[in-house]
């Protein structure tokens, strides 16, 4: 077996329109009183799972205010280990491939797995769902 060849034509691999696979602009929230100030945010629901945003306040964030942050939970109620471990896989690849784009700077973003849907939903459907939510809590569209 043989490695791929590199490009011929002197081309950068690392130059495409495909978002990195660790992003500099997002941050990943792990404490509870993060998730529990946005569970008191907006949000709204998707057939695939359920996204809450909320801006944060001016100061609270004090080296990084224009970061944009996302936090990715699922129950048991989504189903054994290895479901919940494959919701939020598929979660943090639609964050990944739409926040850096369409996220606003300075807000939290929480996304929660849904029973029988996150991990089972085409992944195009997750995608156009996560768009369309961030379209309703930005205020672009109802």
């Amino acid at each position: 077996m043989t490695p791929p060849e590199a490009p011929k034509d002197g081309t950068d691999a690392m130059l495409r329109d495909t978002p990195p696979a660790v992003s500099s602009c997002l941050t990943v929230l792990t404490k509870r009183p993060d998730f529990q100030r946005a569970s008191r945010a907006a949000h709204t629901a998707t057939p695939g799972f359920v996204v809450q945003m909320r801006k944060r306040r001016d100061g609270e964030i004090p080296d990084a205010p224009e970061m944009v942050r996302v936090g990715f939970t699922c129950s048991k109620k989504v189903g054994n280990a290895v479901a919940r471990n494959r919701a939020k896989r598929r979660l943090r690849e639609v964050a990944r491939l739409t926040l850096p784009q369409q996220g606003k700077p300075g807000h939290d973003y929480v996304l929660i797995g849904r029973k029988n849907a996150t991990a089972d939903l085409p992944f195009a459907q997750l995608l156009a769902d996560f768009e369309k939510a961030l379209g309703i809590l930005h205020g672009k569209r109802r």
